[in-house]
């Protein structure tokens, strides 16, 4: 039985092949132009929902204005193209099934030149062009063979609701070097069709290879989780250059447009919805303060903020419950299937009431205990718990508890008006040293984040008189921000 599904799985393969429509290939493809389109939409909404666009007319419409005229240069000129901005501090750049491409915040405030942004633009118009997210998904869907065996010979294959269910994980596909490869030269093609200065991918790769080694891992998705090693790309991309016989002296790089275009956008976190003070997390907007462990790792994201231990055997979580009373809170968390309900009463947290339990679960990793503890606060209702393996419950119970009794309202004047660091572009009028710019126009950050930013390897750049340059005020203070696309550390 099991040759004969293979066989199957085998003969509607090689019927899904088809010519991949940017290089002409063949290619596995169990998915429709529709389903892809369809599939691209949800994973569009999920990026809105979990991540949140960039909310600036004036960059939201140039980025779209540049990626559309990228587009027009791929084979797939009629795909409901879109280009937006994702409110992300990290470095990275995504594109989704049939149409949707986003670059993060953080690198448009990392990159120098608009020729620069295209390069970044056009690789992922390309993996788009390619089809790589759908080829991806057709080999995960035919992998199924047990499960997926029925719909790949179904004339009514693998319908749209079905795929669009795996679809939503599409943001954290990783493609093959080969894809990657792929989309490189695409992109490349494409911008210096459009007219941009190919040259200019040299920087790029350059960069986030400065960004990789200063920074380290950020937030999901970001450039490394989701692309190889940029200094293997950016050989690549020179080895492509020597190939090449072209004048590149009118070619677009446009660096003082690229650089109006970002002067005074938020750089770096938005403390507005939180910051780290050392342990300490603020959250202006929502006015409160809680302490995590000292010397566990945190992130701040939309969903959650999270502290691991330095054992990675324990957790500590804060996160929204919503418009509802603790009680109500607490009955929902416990109607959960495999949630047992332990100790339980109703306290208060520094004077805001709540509801604490402790509790039991059964996990694939095997079984969980920990304590959780809802707290109501000016109208809303908070969920504090952490958690770890049953049989190390005594050992972090204290730390449980700790966690949870540090929540209490914000009161500081200083924290509560704090407002985001933003870029200032300033033009030099003389040859600064990088010491000497950040001297006379004192910046916000590190001085080896001033010299990524401003497109330097290292603190020894040099400044040229009458160039435009970076600049970072305003923001919390520096020794309690960290370094571009990496999570705040406790």
């Amino acid at each position: 039985m099991l040759r004969i599904l293979c066989a199957a799985a085998a003969c509607a393969a090689f019927a899904a092949c088809v010519r991949n429509p940017a290089t002409g290939n063949l290619q596995l493809n169990l998915i429709s132009e529709s389903q892809e389109i369809e599939m691209g939409k949800q994973a569009a909404q999920e990026v809105e929902q979990s991540i949140g666009l960039y909310k600036d007319p004036k960059v939201e419409s140039y980025v779209a204005k540049l990626g559309q005229t990228l587009s027009q240069e791929t084979n797939r000129k009629k795909l409901p193209w879109q280009f937006h901005v994702v409110e992300d501090a990290a470095v990275n750049a995504f594109a989704l099934p049939g149409g949707p491409v986003y670059v993060t915040r953080g690198i448009l405030g990392t990159l120098m030149t608009e020729a620069e942004l295209a390069g970044v633009m056009g690789h992922e118009c390309g993996h788009i062009a390619a089809r790589h997210s759908a080829n991806q998904i057709s080999k995960a869907e035919l992998a199924q063979v047990g499960l997926g065996i029925g719909s790949v010979l179904s004339p009514q294959l693998a319908q749209l609701g079905q795929i669009a269910g795996a679809g939503l994980q599409v943001l954290f596909l990783k493609f093959s070097r080969d894809d990657e490869k792929q989309a490189d030269k695409l992109g490349f093609a494409y911008m210096a069709n459009a007219g941009w200065d190919a040259r200019q991918m040299v920087d790029v790769f350059r960069t986030l290879d400065r960004v990789s080694k200063l920074a380290g891992a950020g937030k999901l998705p970001e450039w490394l989780q989701t692309h190889p090693n940029p200094d293997n790309r950016q050989k690549d991309a020179e080895a492509r250059l020597r190939e090449l016989k072209v004048d590149w002296s009118k070619a677009k790089v446009n660096r003082d447009p690229y650089l109006a275009v970002i002067d005074g956008m938020v750089y770096g976190e938005d403390p507005r919805q939180g910051y780290f003070q050392g342990s300490a997390f603020l959250h202006p907007e929502l006015k409160f303060q809680l302490t995590f462990p000292a010397g566990w790792q945190t992130q701040n994201t939309p969903q959650a903020v999270a502290g691991v231990s330095p054992k990675q055997d324990a957790i500590v979580q804060f996160a929204t419950a919503g418009k509802v009373s603790p009680e109500e809170a607490a009955q929902k968390f416990f109607t959960q299937q495999g949630i047992q309900r332990g100790q339980a009463a109703q306290v208060t947290v520094n004077g805001q009431p709540a509801v604490a339990s402790y509790f039991a679960a059964q996990t694939q990793q095997g079984q969980i205990a920990g304590l959780i503890a809802f707290v109501g606060y000016n109208g809303t209702t908070y969920a504090l718990l952490g958690y770890t393996g049953a049989q190390t419950l005594q050992q972090y119970d204290p730390v449980f508890k700790s966690f949870i009794a540090s929540f209490r309202p914000l009161t500081d004047p200083a924290a509560l008006s704090v407002q985001p660091a933003k870029i200032q572009i300033v033009r030099v009028d003389t040859n600064l040293t990088l010491e000497q710019f950040n001297q006379r126009f004192p910046s916000n950050v590190r001085l080896e984040e001033l010299a990524l930013i401003n497109g330097f390897d290292d603190k020894s750049g040099q400044l040229q008189a009458g160039q435009q340059y970076k600049r970072i005020v305003g923001g919390p203070p520096v020794q309690d921000k960290p370094a571009a696309g990496q999570p705040p550390k406790s």
